[in-house]
């Protein structure tokens, strides 16, 4: 009881040091990939996961990442927006909207960082790739784009909880399955895929922040 009391009233607190921790262990990870060639982590978890190859996953695992294309992400962001307008849930619209933004920050963070792609030399290449490596936008996308349906799924009071138990594992399982097949693919490393899922989390409390805060209309329960 004393700690549930203290988390509600150390909110902000709480808030700010989840920030600062991620940027903290984001920038620790972001020097690593530069300093350390991935022959010490990266190579052996990539085999782990591609020695598990069969042609029926490969379609699977394709199909999964074919979710975080620049093209067919926007568009799914922008019906997903729709959807939320003309149900007249304007905030939610623009957060989903703002998942848009991963893409410039993870384009910008990839072309300072600069770090190689993984090599056909080193890993089985299922998938053609372009722009640098690190962090993975794929990864940094499914997070903060099915981080904020979850948000909205809990917020809102319209949802039936069963509904949102099986919409919040779903965007989950997407998350974990899409951060999975990038590795499966060859197209990122573990540690790429590791950099975006954690600068996808702190992009999530961001907007998260701005989208529960002085949220005071949610909705009430439709039976």
């Amino acid at each position: 009881m004393k700690l549930i009391n203290f988390l509600k009233g150390n909110k902000r607190l709480l808030f700010r040091s989840s920030l600062v921790t991620l940027l903290i262990i984001f920038t620790a990870l972001s020097f690593f990939v530069l300093l350390e060639p991935p022959e010490y982590l990266d190579i052996h978890i990539s085999e782990e996961i591609q020695e598990k190859q069969t042609p029926d996953l490969d379609t699977i695992m394709i199909w999964i990442s074919w979710l975080g294309r620049t093209p067919v992400s926007v568009v799914m962001v922008i019906l997903i927006a729709l959807f939320f307008y003309f149900l007249h849930l304007k905030k939610e619209a623009v957060l989903i909207l703002s998942t848009l933004l991963s893409g410039i920050l993870g384009l910008g963070l990839k072309m300072l960082i600069n770090r190689p792609r993984p090599s056909k030399d080193l890993v089985v290449l299922l998938e053609d790739t372009k722009y640098q490596s690190f962090p993975s936008g794929h990864v940094l996308f499914y997070t903060v784009f099915f981080g904020a349906l979850i948000l909205i799924v809990l917020r809102l009071k319209m949802i039936k909880y069963k509904t949102k138990i099986f919409l919040v594992t779903f965007c989950l399982s997407i998350i974990f399955l899409g951060a999975v097949s990038r590795v499966y693919l060859g197209a990122h490393w573990f540690t790429d895929v590791l950099g975006g899922f954690i600068l996808g989390v702190f992009c999530v409390l961001i907007i998260g922040y701005f989208y529960v805060k002085n949220d005071k209309n949610l909705p009430g329960n439709v039976n």
